[in-house]
């Protein structure tokens, strides 16, 4: 099999044009770890040299490993073992957890003081793309180093010391334990309750629903600790391990990413312990996890695309009809040039999200070693920008990346025509494991509302114009002229929508406006991009010259007023069915 990172091009430009140089500089603290941990970079080339081996390990055990166990694994699933008491993963997942964490990969972000990489999250975002190329299901399991990266924010010392390096030893896995069956989106709703029994030690009593990986060792569970406070402000955070008066009631019988566990549990006054500080729960410590949360899923939707795109290619150019293979009709190889063109651009897009939220982490960092006031001031005022980049871009490539894998996955199939809905080929599991990317960790609509502040409050503007600072790549001036209209007109609807219409209507227009923004910034992703090759600045004329009409057709229905939609709802969708 071919190594899933040496073999994508794309994800060479990447590692080949990043700026990585300040950002490794400040979470290496300027390398200061060199002579304590014989695997801690001694300079920026060690450091950079680091994350490409890391990289390509992952390629290779993606390849060689996972990727052959991946229909098996679909097939197989995970069983719940109600004797046992526990839920069994599919041998294919065994297998390969097994195998990263022997290469030492299961605690990637972690500092090494704890047994950790400490690589950034940049690099870890690539790894997570990867390894969902290869299974969108393992990557579940995978990416739940997020768990581990939540202890080392807020946790004790000595919680820390007790659990992380199990974490990056690959000992034990995690789950993050928010939703209830009562409670999905709404998180200020949870109702799982937490008290403090006559010992003083805290317990949790109540059920969670739809729990990814919920038979993980170490669970992170979302409480109500203040029973006479409704509302964020009455959930606190809490550190539980897997036992006896915590029970798996059911696994969830799925569409798809078979491979990963999905549970319902319940809660029978198990021991727990708190995590920070009280009534932080939900608005200060899940929040906080959101960016990473969004940055994976965003990263398991491409490496699907990536996975399904490569199996339209390769059918394309192997199917012969009427004397020629089939990617050489205009309309398949319309359809295979567009899936290309969106996966090159959904990667540029995590990229910048990605680093976006890897600056704030690592300035929050070093304003607290910081004790210059000065300068203290300084990094704080950066990190509360990169702060506000993060909260827009990390909803936008969610939500732009998973709707762009539905898309991708839906189009793979039709290139493969009836072959693609057999089982013979990939494409139809890609299809099932594609699916639940719009909906997990906050649907599109929920990103679209997280994002929309962004847009209206001036963060996206403020960006367009760092981009449109520097001079446009030789050839296209004229596009960025045009593009600078697009923002003109762009703020125009912003200011239609904030001044002369009511806030059901912005609501309403949140999406039009997010995608709109969304094509704006990827033009000037392209642009960027084609700085550096002349390849990427063929597809940057192409994505633009697509852009540009489709942000004017948008710009005119957000600002025409059709209200239609809010008005006469009941007239466009009809009555509610009675059931027999």
């Amino acid at each position: 099999m071919a190594n899933f990172c040496t073999d994508n091009a794309d994800i060479q430009f990447h590692l080949g044009s990043l700026d990585l140089e300040r950002l490794v500089r400040i979470r290496e603290r300027d390398f200061a770890e060199a002579e304590q941990y014989d695997y801690a970079p001694a300079d920026l080339a060690d450091a950079l040299d680091n994350y490409r081996r890391t990289l390509d390990l992952v390629g290779e055990i993606s390849g060689d490993v996972i990727a052959p166990l991946s229909a098996d694994i679909d097939t197989d699933g995970s069983h719940l073992c109600p004797e046992e008491g526990c839920v069994r993963y599919a041998p294919g997942i065994a297998k390969a957890l097994k195998v990263l964490s022997q290469a030492d990969l299961m605690g990637a972000t972690l500092p090494r003081r704890f047994g950790g990489l400490n690589l950034p999250g940049i690099i870890y975002a690539i790894a997570t793309e990867i390894v969902s190329r290869a299974d969108a299901g393992l990557m579940n399991i995978f990416g739940l180093q997020g768990i581990a990266e939540t202890i080392n924010m807020f946790a004790s010392d000595r919680q820390k010391q007790a659990y992380l390096p199990r974490f990056a030893s690959g000992e034990v896995t995690g789950a993050m334990i928010l939703t209830e069956p009562d409670a999905g989106s709404d998180l200020q709703n949870v109702q799982l309750r937490a008290y403090q029994d006559d010992a003083g030690r805290w317990r949790l009593s109540g059920v969670k629903r739809f729990i990814t990986n919920g038979c993980g060792e170490v669970l992170l569970v979302l409480a109500r600790s203040e029973p006479d406070e409704t509302g964020g402000m009455g959930l606190s955070l809490f550190l539980a391990e897997a036992g006896d008066r915590i029970r798996i009631r059911r696994t969830e019988d799925k569409m798809g990413i078979h491979g990963s566990p999905t549970c319902e549990m319940q809660f029978n006054d198990a021991p727990a312990e708190l995590v920070g500080e009280r009534r932080r729960g939900l608005v200060t410590y899940v929040m906080a996890l959101m960016n990473g949360a969004r940055i994976g899923i965003a990263a398991q939707s491409l490496g699907i695309a990536e996975a399904a795109f490569r199996a339209a290619r390769n059918y394309a150019a192997s199917r012969v009809q009427f004397g020629r293979s089939i990617d050489r009709f205009p309309a398949v190889a319309d359809l295979l040039a567009e899936m290309k063109l969106a996966i090159e651009s959904g990667r540029s897009l995590l990229y910048d999200a990605t680093l976006a939220a890897d600056y704030e982490y690592v300035l929050d960092q070093a304003k607290q070693r910081e004790d210059d006031p000065e300068k203290r001031t300084a990094i704080n005022k950066e990190q509360k920008k990169y702060k506000r980049l993060a909260a827009l871009m990390t909803p936008i490539a969610k939500y732009w990346l998973s709707e762009m894998c539905n898309r991708v996955t839906y189009e793979a199939i039709s290139v493969l025509g009836g072959s693609g809905y057999m089982k013979d080929y990939p494409l139809e599991q890609l299809y099932r494991d594609a699916r639940i990317t719009t909906i997990y960790e906050g649907t599109s609509q929920l990103q679209i509302l997280a994002a929309v502040r962004g847009v209206t409050s001036g963060t996206v503007e403020k960006r367009f114009a760092e981009f449109a600072s520097a001079d446009p790549p030789r050839g296209f001036k004229g596009m960025a002229e045009r593009l600078k209209r697009i923002r003109e007109k762009l703020a125009d609807a912003v200011n239609y929508l904030k001044n002369d219409q009511s806030a059901d209507y912005l609501d309403l227009m949140a999406r039009p406006l997010v995608d709109v923004a969304i094509d704006v910034y990827l033009a000037y992703l392209w642009l960027e991009m084609a700085r550096h090759a002349k390849t990427k600045a063929v597809s940057a004329k192409r994505f633009i010259r697509r852009a540009i009409p489709r942000c004017e057709h948008t710009l005119r229905l957000i600002t025409s007023g059709d209200r239609s939609t809010l008005d006469a709802f009941g007239v466009l969708v009809g009555p509610t069915f009675e059931e027999d």
